[in-house]
């Protein structure tokens, strides 16, 4: 597909449901503090109810000093009587205190609520403080559940909303989809039938340069018909890497563009260090050679050459390399970018390197480009060790 709406819909639910989420989640910490506040206030007045009740009990047990007097105790609440100058007469509380002043004190998660008694009523203490550990459990829980309902309602919601928008641009895509593939067929099934009848041809009556330029058309033109094609299955066919022997593909693919560099008197020569095998798909690594290939003719001027070569390089790896001695490039930093052309008068789409760098990357192979004006560019693949069959041999040999 030429746009995928799938990726569409979800990037931007996303997108959308992030931004909505964020203005609608901004009011929540209002709400967060206002539910903290009240925790605050409840834990102030159960300190309260505490200590009203230990006061009573102290109370109801009057000054009888023949009697003993046991302390309330309290599972999440501790408590205790001090002088006035704090000095302990009973407590609980292990944790110094965080203040020496009458009131709601907090420290960390502990809360103390200190408290003023007259003066010797209560066996002679000036101070009831009680301590307890506060928790936000509820409010984060409450927070969490709202926040994720707010989160999910509008996912689902842009969700829904955008696949709904984006059927009509789906319909459209379908379209331009089946066109692209029909032009495709039609524009490879002419080729094959110009290319047989030149082969025929030159079977009966001999080479003739007038059918040879022709054909050297028609695999330019298969060039681009091979990278349309890929374009269009990129995201539907899953290509499965096979053993390739590098040193007799790349001839291969030389061969194939020999007749080509014929036309403007171009000598393509192939050196291989080691007859590398390697584990890739053919029909990337065709768009990765036929590419580079093709753009090296292009740039390059009638009696020149082109050198393609394949050597060892260090940590096992191997480098496909080809030199052209062209006009160079002006902005290698852009060759690789989609639609990007360096001469607008030349021939193609500008789709090429960007079809090769996305199957480089996928493919984790390195890229050094080298270029200068007047004096050629060198594209140099730097096949990693990890696809490398382990049974290859290094053999040096030449084909010119």
């Amino acid at each position: 597909m030429i746009v995928s709406e799938r990726k569409f819909v979800r990037r931007y639910s996303l997108i959308y449901t992030f931004i909505v989420s964020f203005i609608l989640l901004a009011p929540l910490s209002v709400y967060i503090n206002h539910e903290i506040n009240v925790q605050e206030i409840k834990t102030e007045v159960e300190l309260k109810a505490i200590q009203a009740h230990i006061i009573n009990a102290m109370s109801a047990f009057g000054n009888n000093p023949d009697n003993v007097f046991e302390f309330p105790r309290f599972t999440a609440y501790e408590s205790g009587l001090y002088t006035k100058d704090f000095s302990v007469i009973h407590s609980q509380i292990k944790e110094p205190l965080p203040s020496f002043m009458s009131g709601y004190h907090s420290k960390g998660l502990s809360r103390f609520l200190i408290t003023e008694l007259p003066s010797e009523k209560y066996f002679f203490s000036d101070y009831i403080i009680t301590r307890t550990t506060i928790s936000y459990s509820s409010v984060l829980f409450k927070a969490s559940l709202i926040t994720f309902g707010i989160i999910t309602l509008i996912l689902l919601l842009s969700f829904y909303f955008l696949n709904s928008f984006s059927m009509p641009f789906k319909r459209v895509n379908e379209k331009l989809d089946d066109f692209i593939k029909e032009s495709m067929h039609e524009m490879n099934t002419p080729l094959s039938i110009i290319n047989v009848n030149v082969d025929l041809f030159d079977s009966i009556y001999g080479k003739n340069k007038y059918f040879n330029r022709i054909k050297s058309a028609t695999k330019s033109l298969a060039t681009i018909y091979n990278d349309m094609d890929y374009l269009i299955k990129q995201n539907r066919v899953d290509y499965k890497d096979e053993l390739i022997d590098l040193e007799a593909f790349v001839q291969e693919r030389v061969e194939y563009f020999e007749l080509i560099c014929q036309l403007k008197n171009i000598a393509l020569s192939f050196t291989a260090a080691t007859t590398t095998q390697i584990m890739f798909n053919p029909t990337k690594l065709q768009r990765i050679v036929d590419n580079t290939l093709s753009n090296a003719i292009k740039f390059s001027h009638k009696d020149d050459r082109i050198e393609v070569r394949i050597e060892a390089v260090e940590d096992g790896g191997v480098a496909l390399s080809i030199k052209d001695y062209g006009q160079g490039i002006k902005n290698p930093e852009k060759i690789m970018g989609r639609y990007y052309r360096e001469d607008e008068y030349k021939n193609g789409f500008g789709i090429g390197m960007s079809i090769v760098k996305s199957i480089i990357d996928e493919a984790d192979i390195t890229l050094h480009i080298e270029s200068k004006l007047s004096e050629g560019s060198t594209f140099t693949y730097i096949i990693k060790a990890s696809l490398i069959h382990k049974n290859s041999n290094q053999k040096q040999r030449d084909i010119n």
